[in-house]
Formats: C-alpha cells, structure tokens, sequence
C-alpha cells in the first residue's frame, strides 16, 4: 500500500474591504510582480506583508493577474468577479525549464484536481511540490 503526501496547507488569506487575498507560500517562486507593482499592499518588511485595504480592490485583483506563479490568488466580496482566466489559454516554456501556463486550467496534483488560472510547472521534475515548480532541483540555479 503506498502511502499518500499529507494534505497540502492552505494558502493564508488576508481579508480586505471587497476583496479577499489568498497566498500560497509553497508556489511563490519571488518573481515579485507584487511587491514592485503595487507595494503599499504588499511589503514583504511589514506585519502582515499583504494589507488589501491599502488599494481600492480594482488595483489589487490587477496586481494579482500579474503573478506569474499562481501563488497570490483573490475572492471579490464586493460582488464584482473574480479572476477570469486568460483566453486562449497560453504555454511557454522558459530556459530554467519551468512551463508557465495561464488560462482555464484543470491541474491534476497529488490531491486531486484543482481549477488554476496561473501556474508555473515543474519542467524537471525533481520539484518538492508536484506538479509546481519550487526551484529544487535542476532550475534552482536560474531562480
């Protein structure tokens, strides 16, 4: 009988006026689209580093379609939509050998299923958190 990983923690969420940010720490690959792009929100110096209500949601559902990873997510509670994804769907494949897949995704993982609009792919296969791409095997010297 093989036995199964345990159960992948969820991402921390950071409650705002009409929008909720989710982040996965175990996907975020420190592209820092984030930080540079919309930094009263998010300061990786400050407690918590994600505050939400220091942008009107708008700004802060835009910032979040910008990270490549997947690893900052968002719920709207204003009643506006969440993220759509990225029509049609694209792939590339980058020199550290990580795929980079945006679009309406169904990506099958050690759990089950999961519905991804943003992800960045293991293309080497000795990732720690399959079938994302963490930097630990081969890539780990281009990140």
């Amino acid at each position: 009988m093989t036995s199964q990983p345990p159960p992948r923690p969820a991402a921390k969420s950071y409650d705002g006026e009409g929008i909720v940010v989710g982040f996965d720490a175990g996907r975020c690959l420190h592209a820092a689209e984030c930080v540079r792009g919309l930094p009263t929100v998010f300061d990786v110096g400050r407690r918590p580093w994600v505050q939400p209500d220091n942008a009107p949601a708008e700004e802060v559902a835009a910032e979040i379609h910008r990270c490549p990873s997947g690893a900052l997510q968002y719920h709207r509670t204003d009643g506006m939509p969440d993220e759509v994804p990225d029509v049609p769907t694209h792939v590339s494949l980058h020199a550290d050998g990580v795929l980079h897949v945006r679009g309406d995704l169904e990506v099958a993982t050690p759990y089950g299923p999961r519905h991804e609009t943003r992800v960045m792919l293991c293309g080497c296969g000795a990732t720690g958190n399959t079938p994302y791409c963490d930097h630990s095997g081969p890539c780990a010297g281009h990140g």
